[in-house]
């Protein structure tokens, strides 16, 4: 039988859903279980800083924690580097500290207020001196997916019929209907969150664990064992199938 290996998704600043899954995580695989972090773990939610705070010292910690890249996530380091609010793939052409993004919250989190009342150059020198080297490296850092045996952990989705290769990081952050409308098998189950359901769902060639923690609901993690999965619950474990 497969090792498990873990998945929690998009935390949106959501430090105390957070908290309790990795507590489920725990009780279920120990306190050094593989764990992956699908992206989104800023923006929306009141405490981005400790859900960055976390994630930083559990890799501190040398726990086998992946944290791949969420597209909030770049859009906060965009950001911090350079300055950047808009990303071309917000149609709505929505600033990254317009609330409906929660930038602003993100920037509030770490004791920056000012966003939207004083000059964008001030806010980012503000931010740059308030956010932690070691936030701002674990969002350099992150990943845009993780391959696993029969496995692909993304955050977004992947473009059908493109070899992982030459995937763009644009679609594996931001992808939407061209992935959810293919229901042929991918070359892996593909596990990922950036499209909020109402609880996480298994699409026979793709699992959404994306339950809407960042519109105040939940936060869903799930183990695998190979392509079987199960979403953790103060019960145990709850199979998650395709029917499911």
């Amino acid at each position: 039988m497969s090792a498990p290996i873990y998945a929690i998704p998009d935390i949106h600043g959501q430090a105390e859903e957070m908290d309790r899954a990795l507590d489920l995580v725990a009780r279920d695989g120990g306190e050094t279980a593989e764990i992956v972090f699908l992206g989104d773990y800023v923006d929306r939610g009141p405490a981005s800083h400790a859900v960055l705070d976390r994630l930083a010292q559990g890799k501190a910690e040398g726990l086998p924690w992946h944290i791949l890249l969420g597209n909030h996530d770049r859009m906060m380091r965009r950001f911090l580097e350079d300055g950047t609010l808009h990303d071309e793939n917000v149609k709505s052409g929505l600033p990254w500290l317009d609330g409906r993004l929660g930038g602003a919250e993100t920037l509030a989190s770490y004791g920056v207020t000012g966003a939207g009342k004083h000059p964008l150059a001030e806010v980012r020198a503000e931010a740059l001196d308030r956010v932690p080297e070691a936030h701002r490296a674990l969002l350099r850092a992150a990943r845009p997916c993780l391959e696993r045996g029969p496995l692909l952990f993304v955050h977004a989705g992947i473009r059908p019929g493109v070899p992982l290769s030459e995937q763009s990081e644009d679609d594996l952050i931001w992808i939407r209907t061209p992935f959810h409308e293919i229901t042929d098998p991918h070359p892996w189950l593909v596990v990922h969150g950036h499209t909020a359901l109402d609880l996480p769902r298994h699409f026979g060639n793709r699992i959404d664990l994306d339950g809407g923690a960042g519109h105040g609901r939940p936060l869903w993690p799930a183990v695998f064992e190979g392509t079987d999965c199960w979403l953790l619950t103060q019960d145990g474990r709850q199979a998650l199938t395709p029917a499911g």
